[in-house]
This record gives C-alpha cells, structure tokens and sequence, in this order.
C-alpha cells in the first residue's frame, strides 16, 4: 500500500512540475532576452506573492519528487529497507525543501 501511495506521490508531483518547468524556462528566455540584470529581476519578484506561489509550489513539487525518487534508486542499488530507507527519505524530502524554500524567500520575500 505505501509503495503505491509513493508511486502516485511522484506520478503527481510530476504532473505539477511539468507546468511549473516550462514556465520557469519561458521567464529565464524573457529575461536572457530582455537583457534583464540580476538586480531587475530581483525587483520584480521581490514582495511578489505570485511568483512565491509559483515557485514555492515548484520547490516542494521537485522535493517529493525527488526524495522519492532517490528512495527508489538506493532500495534498488543498496537493498536498504526500513526504518533506514524511510530516515533517508523524510532527510533528502525535509533537506530540498528548506533549501528550496530558502532559495525562494531570497527572491521573493522582502
């Protein structure tokens, strides 16, 4: 049962980055083309509660995915299993996602 909840975690996650990858890539175009500097970009996302939302909902997309993914790949090569592989998971899950949300109140948040 936890290994289709899982599955269906990453299954979902994906469909929520697939959106969120095409429109960060559409923004870097816009901005490489504007000629757009670092400190105009800034304040353009600075205090912004959309582009919080777009990429908070992205970094905590990228951090399921990904710790999921990760779980899969060391059970798969290691053969590591309980309590250790569900430690690793939560670990790699909780470590994206402070990162991530550091990353995004740097750029957003006043």
């Amino acid at each position: 049962m936890l290994g289709l909840r899982l599955y269906m975690a990453q299954r979902l996650s994906a469909m929520v980055m697939g959106p969120l990858v095409l429109g960060h890539l559409a923004v870097m175009v816009y901005a490489i083309q504007g000629g757009l500097s670092s400190a105009e970009i800034l304040a353009r996302t600075q205090g912004s509660v959309a582009w919080f939302l777009f990429y908070g909902g992205f970094v905590l997309a990228v951090s399921i995915h990904a710790a999921i993914g990760l779980r899969v790949i060391l059970h798969e090569t290691t053969g590591l299993r309980g309590l250790a592989l569900e430690l690793f998971t939560w670990v790699m899950g909780l470590g994206l996602l402070i990162m991530g949300a550091r990353a995004v109140a740097a750029v957003t948040v006043l």
